[in-house]
């Protein structure tokens, strides 16, 4: 499988999708869609979209089936990150190698923007097609935890609150688990769900999720003081300024390296079930491990 072709064409699926399903920036009043466009078409990599997609091929269903929660995901990944770059939390000025949306529009469109894409993400979710195993209450209620004050805004304001204050290896991992892992776990479960995925097919995908969602962040946490910032396209070393809780902070940078490999292996051996429809997910997992930005 050529997975550089195989991301070339998903990335075009998705991005046609999310147009297709946002207002267009001229709608009124359109200052805040043209913010929402501005941040959610930056060139940012669609990981959770493409994994929602991928997810769904190895449970033997449609694309066009796992599109809008696909799109979801990345509308509320795409928020997360216009919140999470203002001055009032990580105060970024550069993301996906641009100005970040609050530099470019202000503070306040900023928080209405993010605020916008995360109401989207669910109208973009209700029309999804439920299955005869999964109804659009329980893909509603996936979409909600997942983003809500149990999981990625819990991960968020663990990694306040650690900011400059010792953290322990299970405190650190909490942080990750949430603020990361659980995007991605809903991710692969969506586009499980859109194919009506036996019980036994999304117990694996949550789990391949959870050990590549937490691999995904440790690497980000090397990259960010491995890189420079024109090849991350943000601000390198920010999290190392921050006091941010990480893992080289926590166990240095080669044990760091030895744990996402480890979690990699362990992605990799939750999908032995599939077989060689999973062969998609193998390869994110192997690419995301590898990655430089």
């Amino acid at each position: 499988m050529d997975l550089k072709q195989y991301l070339a064409r998903r990335q075009k699926q998705i991005e046609r999708a999310l147009d297709r399903f946002l207002p267009r920036a001229s709608a009124k009043p359109a200052t805040i869609h043209k913010a929402m466009r501005y941040s959610l078409f930056a060139g940012g990599k669609r990981l959770r979209p493409i994994l929602c997609l991928a997810a769904a091929e190895a449970c033997g269903g449609e694309i066009e089936a796992a599109l809008p929660s696909a799109c979801a995901m990345e509308c509320i990944h795409t928020y997360s990150l216009i919140h999470d770059d203002l001055p009032s939390m990580d105060n970024d000025d550069f993301r996906r190698g641009r100005p970040t949306c609050h530099k470019v529009f202000g503070d306040g469109i900023a928080v209405l923007a993010g605020d916008a894409l995360l109401t989207t993400a669910f109208e973009i979710a209700a029309s999804t097609q439920p299955t005869r195993r999964y109804d659009l209450k329980q893909i509603i209620g996936e979409i909600a935890v997942a983003a809500g004050s149990r999981k990625l805004i819990a991960g968020q304001v663990a990694d306040l609150e650690a900011e400059g204050q010792p953290i322990t290896r299970s405190g650190l991992r909490y942080i990750h688990e949430n603020k990361t892992a659980a995007m991605l776990i809903a991710s692969v479960r969506l586009g499980a769900m859109s194919a009506n995925a036996t019980a036994k097919q999304l117990e694996a995908l949550s789990a391949f999720g959870a050990a590549l969602g937490l691999a995904f962040q440790v690497i980000d946490d090397i990259l960010d003081v491995t890189q420079t910032s024109e090849k991350l396209g943000k601000s390198a070393g920010k999290d190392l300024t921050a006091q941010k809780a990480t893992y080289p902070a926590a166990i240095g940078l080669e044990k760091s390296r030895r744990e996402a490999q480890r979690l990699t292996r362990e992605a990799h051996d939750a999908l032995s079930a599939f077989g060689g429809k999973a062969e998609r997910l193998h390869a994110l997992a192997n690419h995301l491990l590898d990655r430089d930005y």
